[in-house]
């Protein structure tokens, strides 16, 4: 028996002990969540072979979704834009849908000439756990975590040709505010594209963050890791050094942040040993990274930021408290555009660089 053979065979299994005769799954054949969202569709009188109606919401319904999640929308365009070039072969289409499993956006090879691809691209199509059962949609705002799910693994029969991975995405406070998906329809199965959705749905959130109204932003990671990548810690700040905003990375190295959503208020001075104003400093003195002690003892490097200067900052990385030949360069290219932007007033381009005019003046001389 070939490995897929075997694979479909232990989905096979699965089906009947959860399924048919109302079971518990088997031991290592599919994954526990599976048999969780199974025994959920199950639980609501949903049957496997029942037809699948994929509805879409009304056309006001919609209007408000696509209100409600403007910002999300124009957060990822760019970003499913470039998805969909990534899985141009693979006959694999991304799908972005809201906190309620709405599809909001889509991209990449739909085939139109499928009424299975065609039905579940809709925007406003309605692809929740409790209108069309087990998928990686409803699985993944559920579980909240990436999944992969193959051909059979779907609860309903009509869903059994799809295979999908689905990544939640979240908020600043940290809310699930939506998925994103990568469907395809009997074609091999790539577990691998749990990856690419997770690492997608990061970068969203990144970019989403980044839209929103703050003053510092503050790049964090542990020392010895670079900065100036997708993979950064991000927290956004007011001139108050009170916390607005961060990503899930940011969470994960600081756990404080996970409150966030259910704090009334949140404050740098309740993450970092250190007043919030050396933030700010550090973000007029120069553009290297510094240390900054949390109250559990433990240390991060963090690049400090004016919202002014992130966009000529986006792509900077420190390989640790002194700037790198990398980063040197960088910096480099970015004084003489500033300073051509400027238009050789120097004053202007130190401004722009959110730098003293002492500072660029020094680094004109080292340059």
């Amino acid at each position: 028996m070939t490995p897929v053979d075997a694979r479909m065979n232990h989905i096979a299994v699965a089906r009947r002990s959860v399924l048919e005769d109302r079971g518990s799954l088997p031991s290592s054949h599919i994954d526990s969540w599976i048999e969780r969202s199974w025994k959920r569709c199950l639980s609501k009188g949903f049957q496997p072979q029942t037809a699948v109606e994929f509805a879409q919401i009304s056309r006001q319904d919609l209007h408000r979704v696509e209100i409600e999640n403007h910002d999300l929308l124009c957060a990822a365009k760019p970003l499913m834009d470039k998805l969909g070039r990534a899985i141009a072969n693979t006959n694999y289409f991304a799908i972005l849908t809201n906190a309620h499993g709405i599809v909001i956006d889509t991209n990449g090879p739909i085939d139109q000439s499928d009424k299975r691809a065609r039905l579940i691209s809709r925007i406003g199509v309605d692809l929740s756990e409790h209108t069309v059962g087990t998928t990686a949609i409803g699985a993944a705002l559920t579980e909240l975590q990436p999944v992969w799910l193959h051909r059979g693994e779907h609860f309903f029969n009509d869903n059994t040709a799809f295979s999908c991975a689905g990544s939640p995405l979240f908020g600043s406070t940290g809310q699930c505010i939506g998925m994103l998906d990568l469907t395809g329809i009997m074609v091999p199965e790539r577990p691998e594209l749990k990856h690419l959705t997770s690492l997608t749905a990061r970068t969203i959130e990144n970019a989403l963050l980044l839209q929103q109204a703050h003053n510092l932003l503050l790049r964090i990671n542990w020392p010895g890791q670079p900065l100036g990548e997708d993979t950064d810690g991000l927290i956004a700040l007011d001139n108050d050094g009170n916390i607005l905003g961060a990503n899930q990375s940011a969470r994960f190295m600081v756990p404080q942040l996970t409150q966030l959503s259910k704090s009334a208020g949140m404050h740098a001075s309740d993450l970092f040993a250190m007043s919030f104003s050396m933030l700010f400093d550090s973000s007029r003195r120069s553009h290297a990274a510094i240390e900054v002690p949390l109250w559990s003892g433990l240390r991060i490097i963090a690049l400090a930021l004016r919202h002014e200067n992130e966009r000529i900052n986006m792509h900077i990385r420190t390989d640790s408290l002194h700037a790198s030949p990398a980063l040197r360069d960088v910096e480099t290219e970015m004084i003489k555009q500033a300073v051509d932007q400027a238009r050789g007033n120097i004053a202007q381009a130190a401004r722009d660089l959110g730098i003293s005019r002492a500072t660029l003046y020094r680094k004109l001389a080292t340059k």
